[in-house]
């Protein structure tokens, strides 16, 4: 073919992986998006979805047959933290404390991290060295705002803080 080169048939070659590239990142990018699901966050409204939660737990919907799932982003009020040693799974929020705080705000759940291996839930944005307890905040700063002052409003957390966070779990 004539003004056709090695160095235009490897340019072609290039461009065509790259748009190949692209097109699996966009398609991997949809797919993720497509299992990220929502929060259950008034502990007074059924949450439909195909797991059994724990009550210190914060609910969200997972379709049946899930294995690997997690949630939209949303904000979360951080009550409490405790620091933890390496891989203790024994040290986290009591209960009491949970069911205390969650008084306190019957329609926004509070809930706790344990452990960090499975079977109980994970929360991003939190040091593994560090449980928590929070309040469910919303999917905006806006929302988030306003649970912060109801919570200081309350004059029993003082050190409370808004963070970003998912959650989910890994049933492998």
């Amino acid at each position: 073919m004539p003004g056709f080169s090695f160095r235009k048939l490897l340019f072609l070659t290039l461009l065509i992986a790259v748009a190949g590239i692209g097109v699996s990142a966009q398609s991997h990018a949809r797919l993720r998006r497509a299992k990220a699901t929502s929060i259950c966050g008034n502990p007074q409204v059924r949450c439909n979805t195909s797991v059994q939660f724990e009550p210190f737990d914060l609910p969200f919907r997972v379709p049946k047959n899930s294995v690997i799932f997690d949630t939209e982003q949303f904000y979360a009020v951080i009550l409490k933290s405790v620091a933890v040693p390496d891989n203790d799974c024994e040290t986290f929020v009591p209960e009491r404390e949970r069911l205390a705080a969650q008084a306190l705000f019957p329609d926004r759940k509070v809930f706790t991290s344990r452990c960090v291996e499975a079977p109980y839930l994970f929360y991003t944005n939190i040091s593994d060295k560090h449980r928590i307890m929070a309040v469910y905040a919303g999917t905006t700063l806006a929302d988030s705002k306003r649970a912060l002052e109801a919570v200081k409003n309350t004059g029993k957390f003082p050190g409370a803080y808004v963070r970003r966070m998912r959650t989910g779990f890994n049933g492998t």
